[in-house]
């Protein structure tokens, strides 16, 4: 049986705090679990959270990422063998979030998985999830309480 992830992340305001998310389904029960930067941007932590995902799995491991990311998802199925071809780069220059880009290209390479793109804020109450971890993550690194996230929304 494969493994279905679900990844989310994002910042407010962007850049700024963000935060990443992750729910990973299992028939035993889901995992998950989230993390955050001070400052930072929607499109790094939608790839770190699909990062931290890959790293839970070993080498081998047959996974489908669910993610409500267009940039990620065709950044791994579309534009990562044009940007390897021409070492990193693309029209304007060197590749944004190149490290991590690198990185995920790294993870994917050993591991099976597939890419999976979800509309994001549709009702699928795992990419909920996942956004709400995301969420909760931005809010820790950017210090704020329950009551004071609650305040700024």
């Amino acid at each position: 049986m494969q493994t279905v992830v679900y990844t989310d992340g994002g910042c407010e305001p962007n850049p700024g705090p963000g935060g990443w998310g992750v729910v990973i389904t299992a028939t035993e029960g889901n995992q998950e679990f989230y993390g955050g930067e001070l400052s930072t941007t929607n499109n790094r932590m939608e790839l770190t959270a699909a990062i931290r995902a890959l790293e839970r799995f070993p080498e081998g491991a047959s996974i489908e990422i669910r993610c409500d990311s267009q940039y990620v998802i065709k950044s791994v199925t579309e534009w990562l063998p044009g940007w390897k071809a021409r070492g990193w780069r693309n029209t304007q220059g060197v590749v944004k979030n190149v490290d991590l880009m690198q990185r995920l290209d790294e993870l994917a390479n050993r591991r099976n998985v597939i890419w999976t793109w979800v509309r994001g804020h549709a009702g699928d109450p795992l990419n909920e999830r996942a956004d709400c971890l995301a969420g909760r993550g931005r809010q820790e690194a950017a210090g704020l309480s329950r009551q004071d996230a609650l305040i700024q929304s």
